[in-house]
């Protein structure tokens, strides 16, 4: 019997495949010029990579004994946060004992640059010496965010990541016995974010219409419950202005279809954006079943199928707009996560049901066949490889499923069906159905998993509808710096100058960025701007041809025939009282009451 509906919701999430990280960290790079290059966030990265085994930054932030992050069920079945309700965070508001210091993160530095042209002379070649950038005081280098990066210090820091210290056998951190792989990390923008519980003032809040989690900074007192509340530890604190920060899923450039700085500068290409709908009655049930291990099971039950027209009606009735109910018809997260069922949440053990899933890797068992002397491809070996190498599939069973290894290793299994099932066609051998039968799949999914895993183009890895209310004939296109936060001199994508409130007078200029550069260029140029339709984005280009959008036309109206003598200048076109469409801004659906809390039965 099929369950009943309630409320239908929509959520901006991501997917990500390991298999494809390179460990490159350009992501992390990019992120951090676009939110985090001013001071107060020096230590801050909204994502980070990682290498796995290790300890992730902050350093064993998944030991939640310690740092009390997420929620707990309690013997009633109801949620609470781990830690603690309205009582003890009154009690512990002046001086909350469970938060990362600085050395957990890591003490920012720049160098004594200035040292190196006005030392006097001498025999010595002048140093640049390392300088704290909180206290500006010489400091010694002894921990970054990235210290441990490709198991470097192996077992004596390896050895203290909390995942590892469960696996009761010792893994071997041995050059030739080792086995890692990246994990890229952001904000979760849970479904039920225990941050948003956590916080006294009201300032955090899940929104409405996307699901993305943000941060009021006009309520924000910077108590840093939020801190402490987040099991992920990817709320931060900023120093210079009191106030916490986090993760944005880049929303002004989501808002208008575009997707974030590290999906959209991923060299691997290995995240997918897309829309889920969701039954927001079901939310609360889900993160308190009793058994730890069916919480992945009980996610999956609360998205809905955007195929079913019953979904389709109730989303609709919900206020969901139909472009948005389209888009989740062609989104890759539904078909990773809920019909081929590759994708996983990051230790939905903390019960804050994640939306940012993951693909596990199948590279640590191919590479030990290889190793082995034996066949990585055939699909036999692999079946038989993730039944026996117990440590790796341990080791992601305890990040991605709270410890249960059968939907990693069905996960595992599927992976490896496909690349045995496709190198066969590659070869020009006949297609092996028995092959996918013993995955659980047909032929026909794998070879669509294998088009939209491999083979996908970038209007298939991000399918974001534009926001409620953001004019299509505006798809593409930024305002100025692109970020609705961004005022002059302000803390948004890219701004650093002194009379900003937030601070660094810095002085440098505004950065250029690909998504604005056309747009810039076009309203500068011209009286009007071209069409979204006709761009065309370069960094999916081969070089090859001339693709329509590539040298955008001017409008018609704009043409060098027509007479502007008396028509007003780009300057008056742009001026800041024109407005030609709605700006991007992080909002709050009213139709919801404001903002979304948790499913727990506190702040």
């Amino acid at each position: 019997m099929a369950q009943r509906i309630g409320k239908v919701m929509a959520q901006v999430a991501m997917v990500m495949n390991l298999d494809k990280c390179i460990g490159c960290h350009t992501c992390s790079v990019t992120c951090k010029q676009a939110w985090t290059n001013r001071s107060g966030v020096e230590y801050v990265w909204f994502n980070n990579v990682e290498t796995r085994p290790g300890q992730g930054y902050p350093r064993r932030h998944e030991d939640q004994e310690r740092w009390q992050g997420g929620w707990k069920r309690t013997a009633t079945g109801r949620l609470k946060p781990r830690a603690g309700g309205r009582l003890k965070k009154l009690a512990t508001i002046f001086a909350n004992p469970k938060m990362p210091s600085i050395q957990d993160y890591y003490e920012p530095w720049t160098y004594d640059y200035e040292h190196l042209v006005s030392a006097p002379l001498g025999d010595d070649i002048p140093g640049a010496r390392p300088r704290s950038l909180i206290s500006g005081e010489p400091m010694q280098i002894k921990w970054s965010a990235n210290w441990d990066d490709d198991l470097a210090g192996g077992e004596e820091l390896a050895a203290n990541d909390p995942i590892v210290q469960k696996i009761g056998d010792k893994v071997r951190f041995d050059y030739e016995q080792a086995f890692m792989f990246y994990l890229p990390r952001i904000c979760e923008h849970c479904l039920n974010p225990s941050c948003v519980a956590a916080c006294p003032s009201g300032a955090m809040y899940k929104r409405a219409e996307d699901g993305i989690v943000l941060v009021d900074q006009d309520k924000c007192r910077g108590w840093r419950m939020c801190v402490t509340g987040c099991p992920y530890k990817k709320v931060y604190f900023n120093h210079k202005t009191g106030k916490a920060e986090k993760c944005t899923l880049c929303y002004p450039r989501v808002e208008v279809g575009m997707p974030t700085v590290c999906s959209e500068t991923c060299v691997g290409r290995l995240r997918y954006l897309g829309v889920i709908l969701y039954d927001v009655e079901r939310v609360g049930r889900a993160a308190a079943v009793k058994d730890e291990k069916d919480l992945y099971e009980a996610q999956l039950d609360v998205f809905l199928d955007p195929d079913d027209p019953e979904v389709q009606a109730a989303a609709i009735r919900d206020g969901i707009p139909e472009r948005w109910v389209a888009s989740a018809r062609r989104s890759p997260i539904h078909l990773l996560a809920k019909r081929f069922r590759v994708a996983l949440p990051l230790h939905p053990e903390y019960r804050t049901m994640p939306m940012v899933w993951y693909i596990p890797p199948l590279s640590p068992v191919v590479d030990a066949l290889s190793e082995s002397g034996h066949d990585g491809e055939d699909a036999g070996n692999l079946f038989a490889a993730i039944d026996t190498l117990r440590i790796p599939v341990e080791y992601l069973a305890e990040l991605f499923t709270a410890g249960d290894p059968g939907p990693v290793k069905d996960v595992l299994g599927k992976l490896a069906a496909m690349r045995s099932y496709m190198r066969r066609i590659n070869l020009g051998e006949e297609p092996d159905e028995s092959i996918a039968t013993a995955a659980g799949m047909t032929g026909a999914d794998i070879e669509r998993m294998y088009r939209l895993l491999a083979l996908a183009k970038y209007d298939d890895r991000y399918v974001i509808p534009t926001a409620y209310g953001v004019d299509e004939a505006d798809r593409g296109v930024i305002d100025e710096i692109g970020c609705s936060l961004d005022f002059e001199g302000g803390p948004g994508m890219g701004g650093m100058g002194g009379e900003a409130p937030f601070g660094e007078a810095s002085g440098r200029p505004q950065p250029a960025s690909v998504e604005t550069f056309h747009a810039l260029r076009d309203r500068q140029t011209s009286d009007g701007r071209s069409g979204p339709a006709r761009r065309f984005n370069l960094l999916n280009w081969d070089g090859n041809g001339r693709p329509p959008g590539l040298f955008p036309e001017r409008d018609q109206k704009n043409s060098p025939g027509r007479d502007q003598k008396n028509s007003p200048g780009p300057d008056q076109k742009n001026s800041p009282d024109r407005q030609d469409g709605p700006e991007p801004e992080a909002r709050r659906n009213t139709r919801d009451g404001g903002h979304l809390r948790g499913h727990g039965e506190s702040k």
